[in-house]
């Protein structure tokens, strides 16, 4: 926008004390258990009362039919700041702006981030078929319920038109499957090789089995608060350089082949003061390949339609050229509903710390973490990103 006025900087605002709750295939627990346990690893590591906790933002499918408010209750809460954050895989990129705010203007002083589901035998059919009114009328009743449709027409339609092969796929995948095996709460560590990934079954053409995320029970949380109160605790936070969020862009395009983040990349390198050439890894959300390498694109590490050329001249191990998704991402990881849209942002708490529960990236200084989500109907409505760096 032609004479806008420059965004406030994050001065002063850290992320800190990287939560996993380990995950499960399954869980008899509910929503609320896992929420729980999150909050009470964030007092313990802290020593922070539970009330001591005066910001709290939640991002869950599964823990109606409460809302961030009734869980105040149940968790003996109560915060001058509440927020509720149902953006699915862009939900950390977005807690994590809208507290950084809100501790900055002295709305809150610790907000606690926290993203957790939990997964009945039963759990994940329901959450697709009232996942959204498009959902209910449109796809569900015909047989077409979930992502995997919708991921395979945008995969199906990014091949044909950039180029891109099931091997370029599949080799984020295993690189991903490597990082994993390091790290204790991945739900796959066995060994995947390109030949493993490239015979598996077919789930929706041309989407296979590796190119599917697990659902899965767990949790993911942080916490948002200034530099002087991290230090106060004995813990270290990392500084927030800049974050972009972008909701429904491009509507305009048929069949989706891009995301809101080339909308603001701009804004958000300009604002963090950095390149591409100074990230030491990147976090992409990644339910399925094919949105990682267009984050790729759209984020400005390479041109659009040349993530394919891209990945063949990488390598994405964390000690790789571009260390990508360094816990294993959600594909190796697994999907904890919406704990996979903190999944990224918590690890790149712990990269840039250097307090790794995996493999440690050599020298991590900069780390960018990228969001996507809400499958309404036929593309992702939510993007986000951010730009994160080690203690100064």
């Amino acid at each position: 926008m032609s004479g806008a006025k420059r965004r406030q900087s994050y001065d002063g605002v850290v992320a800190c004390v990287p939560v996993t709750i380990p995950y499960r295939r399954y869980s008899i627990n509910s929503a609320h258990w896992w929420i729980g346990r999150a909050l009470r690893e964030l007092v313990r590591q802290t020593g922070l009362r539970p009330t001591d906790l005066d910001g709290l933002s939640l991002s869950s499918f599964t823990v109606g039919p409460d809302t961030a408010i009734g869980i105040t209750q149940h968790m003996g809460l109560s915060p001058r700041w509440l927020d509720h954050v149902p953006f699915g895989g862009a939900s950390g990129v977005v807690a994590l702006r809208r507290a950084a705010r809100a501790v900055q203007a002295g709305d809150a002083d610790l907000v606690a981030c926290v993203a957790a589901d939990t997964n009945h035998v039963d759990s994940f059919r329901r959450t697709l078929s009232t996942f959204s009114r498009f959902a209910q009328d449109a796809v569900y009743p015909y047989g077409s319920g979930g992502p995997n449709a919708s991921f395979a027409l945008i995969t199906r339609h990014y091949m044909k038109r950039y180029g891109a092969t099931r091997e370029d796929f599949g080799k984020l995948c295993v690189a991903q499957r490597a990082n994993a095996r390091s790290f204790p709460h991945a739900l796959m560590k066995s060994e995947l090789t390109l030949d493993a990934y490239m015979a598996a079954r077919p789930i929706a053409d041309p989407i296979h089995l590796f190119d599917c995320v697990m659902p899965c029970a767990g949790a993911e949380a942080f916490l948002v608060c200034r530099e002087d109160t991290a230090r106060s605790l004995g813990v270290t936070g990392v500084r927030v350089l800049s974050t972009i969020e972008r909701h429904n862009a491009y509507p305009e395009d048929a069949i989706q082949l891009r995301g809101g983040w080339a909308v603001d990349k701009h804004e958000l390198w300009d604002m963090a003061g950095v390149g591409p050439d100074d990230i030491n890894f990147v976090q992409t959300y990644d339910d399925y390949p094919v949105i990682s390498m267009m984050q790729f694109e759209d984020l400005g590490f390479c041109g659009k339609g040349e993530a394919a050329e891209f990945v063949r001249a990488q390598s994405f191990t964390h000690d790789g050229s571009f260390p990508h998704n360094t816990s294993g991402g959600q594909l190796s990881g697994g999907q904890a509903g919406a704990a996979g849209g903190y999944l990224g942002l918590v690890e790149a708490i712990r990269q840039l710390t250097h307090s790794a529960l995996g493999a440690q990236v050599p020298e991590a200084k900069i780390g960018l973490v990228s969001g996507f989500g809400m499958i309404n109907y036929d593309r992702g409505l939510a993007s986000g990103a951010a730009i994160l760096a080690g203690p100064a």
